[in-house]
């Protein structure tokens, strides 16, 4: 089976608080969430898992702190050579606005979302403020649904709760099965030797646990959304 390399790009932070991450646990402990763009190398084709804000402030300390390298998307790119024309995929783990603000930017790129997210995504509830409906008009939208082999080497697992049509994204390397949660959390929503802890922020707390749940058994390399950690290591196995 063909075998990738996923390369973390940290395209913005937000500073916010634990109990965001992680249900009915850490409320009041601040902290700094990396916001990423995984670029997946391999294949004939030029992948990206999410596509970061566009525009943001992060003070100088945070990157040094936290040994992230904060890019905007197309310096992000240009460190690997490509362009954001360049992209020939883009995957979604879900559509709040921080994981999609730069995907106009892709104008090649077919972007692949569950179809129950898209829905959600152009008709929000109120109560969820993250999505800005307008992000992908005029862009090529491709609609899945449910558990999807997307080519050879790449799946998608649906995983729903923190959103609607979250989607973890499975990709076989060196190492084994890594995967991208396709709900935020970071390494405290996966405690060691005990059931994972949903994400703060959902849809549905039980479906959200079930996904980090079905996520944690599956995962030879987990990497949670949003864990600090991910964005220090230069590629994925390392």
């Amino acid at each position: 089976m063909k075998e990738y390399e996923i390369y973390p790009m940290v395209i913005g932070a937000n500073e916010t608080d634990q109990g965001i991450m992680t249900y009915l646990r850490g409320y009041g402990k601040r902290i700094w969430i990396p916001i990423y763009s995984f670029l997946v190398e391999g294949g004939n084709e030029k992948i990206l898992v999410d596509t970061g804000l566009e525009q943001f402030v992060v003070p100088e300390h945070v990157g040094r702190e936290y040994g992230l390298d904060i890019l905007e998307f197309e310096d992000a790119l240009e460190k690997h050579g490509l362009h954001p024309e360049d992209i020939d995929i883009i995957i979604h783990t879900h559509l709040h606005n921080d994981h999609c603000e730069n995907d106009y930017k892709c104008p090649q790129a077919r972007i692949v979302v569950q179809k129950v997210e898209y829905e959600f995504f152009l008709h929000p509830h109120p109560i969820d403020h993250r999505y800005y409906s307008d992000l992908l008009d005029g862009l090529n939208v491709e609609l899945v649904e449910g558990d999807t082999h997307l080519m050879e080497g790449i799946d998608l697992i649906f995983s729903p709760g923190h959103t609607p049509g979250g989607q973890s994204v499975a990709i076989n390397t060196s190492a084994g099965r890594a995967i991208i949660t396709g709900f935020c959390c970071n390494q405290m929503n996966f405690p060691p030797n005990a059931p994972p802890v949903p994400s703060g922020v959902h849809t549905d707390a039980i479906a959200a646990y079930e996904s980090a749940r079905k996520i944690q058994e599956m995962a030879d390399i987990l990497i949670p959304l949003h864990d600090l950690s991910v964005g220090s290591k230069k590629r994925i196995p390392a």
